[in-house]
Order: structure tokens, then C-alpha cells, then sequence
């Protein structure tokens, strides 16, 4: 997936020009995690499911890269998600200490030092997956990365980086389908990489029969989107405002390999 540029260049911007779209974070996805560890309201728990669904990649990355073989990588990662939705993982679990990416990645390792000599022959959570994972394609789309097992927690940092990149972009054209506006959507994605000064608008005026102007606030209107839906989703997994905006800053700094 390529670097939005576009929106690397924002990430570097004074506060007043990136703000996180929410007024508080008192019902953030981590305080709900947070909540999960204390009730089972499906709520909580939906909101847990859904982060493991978005770390869960990434983190059977990081497992292949600590040198486990991909039956076992994903024994392990779909077991270690047992053991967070049933939280007895949860204990620890403290936004004011530390992002949940942080989290996650040191409670995954912890598992990996608890669990590994003590798995029985039956696996899987018992033989009943907490939620499906795409074993097929998360080792196709292994072995088409860079498998530097040199340094696995910036490479998982980089992956985690990808998958939330994903996210947002799914999220964003899931609402320009929902207002019958997908094929504005496939048109104008391509502007979410590369400078302004480099985008064919003229080029994509003619193709979708609009003004240059037009698409030019069209563009604007989309990227402005995916930087909020972004900081939303990087707002799920911190505790304040601040740390939203380094965690954004970050996760391009990943990104360009700086």
C-alpha cells in the first residue's frame, strides 16, 4: 500500500490544522476493552472483537517472525485472542500507561513465554475459533513481505501502521457507497498518495464529467475525511488527544522507514 503523502504532510502540521474529531475520550474502543475485563455487555465485548480483528494480522506476522512455522503461528494467535476475549488478559491493561498497540504486542509476548511450552494437543481455543482467521491469506500476504526478522516489534509497528491505513480506507469508501457515490470514490483514491500539485485533475474532470473546480473540492472533501476517520481510529486505542496526534505522527514515521 502506498504512503499517503498527502496526509504525512498533515501529520507534521501545528495542532490547529489536525484535530481529532471527537470531544471527549471517555468511550473510546480502549476504554470499552478496559470494560471488557470487568463485564461481558456486548457491547465491550464488540468493541474487543473488533480490535482483534484489526491487530490480528499483524500480530500473526509478528509470531512468523519470531520463527514460528504458520501452523503454529496461527495456533498461537488465534489462542492468544482466546485468551484476550476472555480476559485473562485484561488484568494489566491501562490506557495511562501506554497505547494498546504497546499493549497487545507486550501481551502477546508474555503469552508466547507463558504458553508455548504448555499448549495441549487440542487447539484452537478448544476447537472453537472466537471469530475466523484467513489462514491462506495471511501466509500469502506473508511471503509477499519483507519477512526481516531482524527487528519483529518494528516490523509489527509497520504492519500495524498498513492494516490501520486499511481500515480507514474500507471504512471511507464504505461511506461513499452507502451515499451511491462508489465510482467517485475509485476515481479520486488515487489522489490519497502524492502531492497535490501532482494529481491528473484535469484528467479525472474528463473521465467523470465534472469541472476541474469540481474535483478539486471533491478531493479536498476526501481527504479531509480520511484524516478524521484516521484519528478516530488511532483515538480508539489512546487515551487523550495528545497522544492521538504522536501516535498519528508515528505511524508515518513507520511508514517512510524514517
Amino acid at each position: 500500500m502506498s504512503v499517503p503523502s498527502t496526509i504525512i504532510n498533515q501529520a507534521g502540521t501545528p495542532d490547529s490544522q489536525v484535530r481529532v474529531q471527537r470531544p471527549v475520550f471517555a468511550t473510546t474502543r480502549w476504554s470499552l476493552v478496559l470494560s471488557a475485563g470487568d463485564n461481558e455487555s456486548t457491547k465491550s465485548r464488540s468493541a474487543l472483537e473488533r480490535l482483534c480483528r484489526t491487530y490480528w494480522y499483524p500480530l500473526y506476522a509478528y509470531v512468523r517472525r519470531r520463527g514460528h512455522n504458520p501452523t503454529d503461528s496461527q495456533d498461537l494467535t488465534q489462542e492468544f485472542f482466546v485468551q484476550l476475549l476472555e480476559n485473562r488478559l485484561l488484568a494489566d491493561a491501562d490506557p495511562s500507561r501506554g497505547r494498546f498497540r504497546s499493549f497487545i504486542l507486550c501481551a502477546l509476548n508474555r503469552f508466547l513465554i507463558d504458553e508455548w511450552e504448555k499448549r495441549q494437543a487440542q487447539k484452537r481455543g478448544g476447537g472453537s475459533p472466537v471469530f475466523s482467521l484467513d489462514a491462506a491469506m495471511a501466509e500469502q500476504r506473508f511471503d509477499l513481505e519483507l519477512a526481516d526478522a531482524s527487528n519483529p516489534d518494528l516490523a509489527f509497528d509497520r504492519q500495524w501502521a498498513l492494516t490501520l491505513l486499511d481500515e480507514v480506507l474500507n471504512r471511507l469508501e464504505g461511506e461513499y457507497l452507502e451515499r451511491g457515490k462508489q465510482d467517485l470514490f475509485e476515481a479520486l483514491k488515487q489522489t490519497l498518495t502524492g502531492s497535490g500539485h501532482e494529481q491528473p485533475y484535469a484528467a479525472l474532470a474528463e473521465g467523470l464529467g465534472m469541472s476541474e473546480s469540481l474535483v478539486k473540492v471533491s478531493v479536498h472533501r476526501l481527504r479531509k475525511r480520511y484524516r478524521e476517520l484516521l484519528l478516530e481510529e488511532i483515538a480508539d486505542t489512546v487515551d487523550s488527544p495528545e497522544e492521538a496526534r504522536e501516535e498519528m505522527r508515528y505511524l508515518f514515521q513507520v511508514l517512510s522507514g524514517a
